[in-house]
Formats: structure tokens, sequence, C-alpha cells
């Protein structure tokens, strides 16, 4: 059955080459993709059947997307940790996530799931690549997580993190559950839903596992997602452990490649980036989880100037990408004492084209992040009228500076309407916030028994 809705009446940012802003726009939704697109009151002639859906001036763009996050940390939110203030990341590692995750059962990771994906509506993100982890509930964990997903009705690549620091039996768990999910695929009914193989970092997998890794999904048309020196550590230990660096390890260990993701890299060096690039592996950038755990900055621009595809990323901080903007922005400029780092364009590029093209890795039949007629009917309305002049060249400073989460009125996922005027439409926030409450009560009291 055909389902058609008209957008009238907005102010249309394309995201194209080159970008454009067309005032007075509107778009025709058909099946999932953008059908028609043009001046409002052309299309509203053209389509008089179509349902129509008043944007009032506001600014339609595409939807955001986020290159990597962890809907499993959801509950950490206020979480208080015992203990002395922890001192760096690998005790930021032991002493929270790593505890954290062993503290979730099946049900908190769906509402993990559930809590992260209103948050992402409600700011207008769109598309999102989870990393998950549940160690004592990992059986099935993948089905959780996408349960929640089709439900919620956004767009999301998911994985299992494999790790050894659970034992054999639970790296073998982790890898069996991604190769279960990408096989399940084929018979979910949802576009919406794809799959990679998850790792962890380096740090925590042996050369075996590795190995096992790569064995199981030579017949799965999958690349990886993994951690990579978003700390010293990783690259000290796989120093000592085997005598090379973090990414010379993983090349010869066939994990990198053009449909790999490593997370943060902010710790590599000129050679290893050479080895990225030579590899057309990913690298997503997580600036708000950088300064919170405090490891560094990534050479962001280094990376770019090789031609390394750059995205942008939320480490599970909040699916408001508009922060994870302003956050890149600002701490390349500190971190190097100098304002002319991290320009403006540079991070528009990072979170709207290379991240479109990464989320084409999941979805290549279907162009993202962009309005173009054949697009993914992936789109937002935001509430923004600039008190100075915006253009296309200008728009990526109007939104590091102007542009708040609050602005987001009405989010659309393939053709369908997960939020209008703020009102959720797929999700009951109200069930899911105090349901998330009562769990998570629950998993703090479970995580303060747990060793480190």
């Amino acid at each position: 059955m055909m389902s058609e809705l008209l957008i009238t009446n907005g102010r249309l940012v394309t995201w194209g080459e080159p970008n454009e802003i067309i005032d007075g726009g509107g778009l025709l939704l058909r099946n999932g993709r953008i059908a028609d697109m043009g001046a409002s009151a052309d299309l509203a002639a053209k389509y008089p059947a179509a349902k129509q859906m008043d944007a009032r001036g506001q600014l339609v763009m595409p939807g955001n997307i986020c290159a990597h996050t962890h809907f499993y940390g959801a509950f950490a939110r206020g979480m208080g940790i015992p203990g002395p203030p922890m001192k760096d990341f690998p005790d930021i590692l032991e002493r929270l996530w790593w505890r954290l995750d062993r503290a979730l059962l099946d049900i908190d990771v769906e509402y993990s799931a559930l809590v992260s994906l209103v948050d992402a509506i409600k700011h207008g993100t769109t598309t999102l690549i989870d990393h998950h982890a549940s160690p004592i509930a990992i059986n099935n964990s993948l089905d959780q997580v996408a349960d929640a997903v089709q439900m919620a009705g956004v767009r999301t690549a998911l994985c299992y993190e494999v790790t050894d620091r659970n034992g054999q039996e639970g790296a073998q768990a982790g890898i069996d559950e991604n190769v279960r999910f990408l096989h399940s695929l084929k018979e979910r009914d949802s576009s919406l839903l794809a799959g990679t193989f998850g790792l962890h970092a380096s740090l925590s997998l042996s050369d075996e596992t590795l190995a096992d890794c790569v064995t199981a999904v030579q017949s799965l048309n999958s690349g990886f997602h993994i951690h990579v020196a978003e700390h010293e550590v990783d690259e000290y230990d796989s120093l000592y452990k085997y005598g090379k660096r973090t990414i010379n390890r993983l090349v010869d260990a066939g994990i990198l490649g053009p449909k790999s993701i490593v997370a943060h890299a902010v710790h590599i060096d000129p050679a290893e980036m050479g080895l990225i690039k030579e590899t057309g592996t990913w690298i997503t950038h997580q600036p708000r989880s950088n300064m919170n755990n405090a490891v560094g900055a990534a050479d962001i621009e280094g990376m770019m100037r090789l031609g390394i595809p750059v995205c942008l990323g939320n480490d599970g901080m909040g699916n408001n990408m508009w922060a994870e903007w302003k956050a890149a922005y600002f701490m390349h400029k500190q971190v190097h004492r100098d304002p002319r780092r991290a320009n403006g364009a540079d991070v528009a590029k990072m979170a709207i084209a290379n991240n479109a093209k990464l989320a084409g890795m999941f979805w290549p039949e279907l162009p993202m992040g962009k309005l173009e007629i054949g697009a993914a009917a992936d789109v937002i309305f935001v509430d923004y009228h600039a008190t100075t002049p915006m253009s296309a060249g200008n728009l990526p400073w109007h939104i590091i500076f102007g542009f708040e989460a609050s602005m987001v009125t009405t989010t659309i996922v393939a053709g369908k309407v997960l939020m209008q005027d703020r009102q959720l439409l797929t999700l009951d926030e109200a069930a899911i916030t105090a349901r998330s409450r009562e769990l998570a009560a629950v998993v703090w009291k479970r995580f303060e028994k747990l060793s480190i």
C-alpha cells in the first residue's frame, strides 16, 4: 500500500553538494523515500490527495546520524561510584563500565535501548550505530535492542562487543551472538535494522579470539566495530604483549578494512593513520566522551587531510548530535590553544557527509543524509529562526552557536512520523521513564555488589 506525506511551507536544508537552503519548499515522502521536492505550492497542486503536514516556516532537514553509541550505558546517568574518584580511563573502565555491563539483565537491555531511542527521537537523531555489551545476558541481547528499535521506528545498526575479560566462554558467547543476529536480519521484517560484528578493544582480545572472530565473519559480508587507542593503555598493552602497535596488530589479524569502524583512535601515530587510510577503515570521533574521560584529542584534522573518513559519534553521552558538533568545534581549539582548529566546515563534513557515507555502508541502496529525490525519508523540523543572515555557507556556524536540541519539533524516519510538534507518537515516554527508573535502581544495587 502506497503511503504519501506532503510536507509544505518548509525552509529546506538539502545538505547536498553543494548545500542549498530552499525557502517555501516542500517534500513528498512516499514508501520510505523522498519522491519529489520543489516549491511547496507546486507540490500541493501536483499531489492534491496526499496527506499534508505544514512545516510553518521551520527548517526541514535530513535527520542526524550518530556513528558510534552505546545504548546499554543509559542507566549510568547520575550513578555514584564507590571509592575515591576514578583517576584515569582504565580506572573508569574497571570501576564503572565493566561493572555496569555485568549488572544488566535482559529487561535492562531493553529499557536502556528504549530510553536511548526516546532521547534520539526527541533530538532529531534518526540513524544510530550502536555497540552493545551485557556479559551476563548475552544470548539474544541484540534481539532485545532490535525489538526496541522496531517499536521506536528509528534506523539502527547493531553489534555485540566480544571481549576476553569474561573468560573464553563469554568471548565465544559474544561471537555467537554477533553471528546469530547477523543471520537473523534476513528473517526480520525491518528495513530499519542492520548489523556488524562488535569487538571491545585490542587490550581485551587475545590473538586466538581475534582469529576466531575473523573466521566467524567470513561468510557474513560484515566488517568489525572496535574501540582503538582511546587511551594510551591500548597501545602499550599491544606493544608489551605482541611487540606491535594496536593498528598494526589489527591489520595483521584481518580486522580492519572498508567495512570496519574504529572508534576514537586518540593515540594512534602517523604510521597507524597510514594503515587506516590504506585499508579504507572508518574512524569515529566522540569529543564529549573523550573530554569526560580525559583521554586527549584525536588528530581529526590530520586524519581528514590524509583522506581518512572521520565520522562523528557520541559514545552513549546522549543523542543530541548538535552538542557533539559544539564539543568538537571547541575541544580542539582549547587543546591546541588555536582558534583556527576544527573549522566548522570540517565538523559539518564529519557529522553530515561522512556520517551519511558510513550509514550507506549499512543501507547501500538508500542515499542518506541529504534531501534529494530517491533519498531516505528521514527528516526533522527545526524551529530555528536566525536573527542574523543564514546561508548554506554559514549554516555550520549557526548550528554550533545557535541550534539547541529543544528546537527539534518533528522527527520522521522512512516516511513515518515518530514525533510531531514535540509529541512522541511511537513510544510512551512517561511509561518508559517510570519503568526505567525502577529498573535502574535495581541495577545500581546489583552494580554495588559486584567486585571489580
